[in-house]
């Protein structure tokens, strides 16, 4: 049975240590680990953004990062969006990024968003509102695409 997700959304400087741990954590799993790729996921961005946790059982198993226009792109950004792998059958991807916009919305009064997106989720990110505007690009030796939601 599909449970809900509880979301919490904190500044940097409001993380409990078990909460930073955790969705470092879970970065590190999807990102290095699961997707084999080896780079600097703490990039000292993570003090300006804005953190949203899905929790479930007491455990971050949803996660964005969130940015202001001028914090990563020129336009509000959502970055670092993760999903654990053993719960990804609950396709809770699809409720963390409306979450996400919701949450761009709310702290940053805009509707306009850049994402960096792996190349592999652009349907995903399309069934969201998300446009391309970009070619293809490497970032971390993945193939990205830039996509826009206005």
């Amino acid at each position: 049975m599909n449970q809900a997700l509880k979301w919490k959304i904190k500044r940097f400087k409001e993380l409990s240590l078990d909460e930073l741990y955790q969705l470092l954590r879970l970065r590190s799993e999807v990102f290095v680990v699961e997707q084999n790729c080896v780079y600097q996921d703490i990039d000292n961005k993570d003090s300006k953004a804005i953190h949203l946790m899905g929790t479930f059982d007491n455990e971050i198993v949803a996660y964005a990062r969130l940015f202001a226009a001028g914090d990563y792109f020129q336009d509000a950004s959502i970055g670092r969006v993760v999903v654990a792998q053993k719960q990804r059958q609950n396709k809770w991807g699809h409720e963390l990024m409306q979450q996400a916009i919701l949450g761009v919305e709310a702290f940053f009064q805009t509707k306009t968003i850049t994402i960096s997106a792996q190349l592999y989720l652009q349907k995903f990110y399309e069934s969201h509102g998300f446009m391309v505007v970009s070619d293809v690009y490497l970032e971390d030796d993945i193939e990205h695409i830039r996509m826009t939601k206005n």
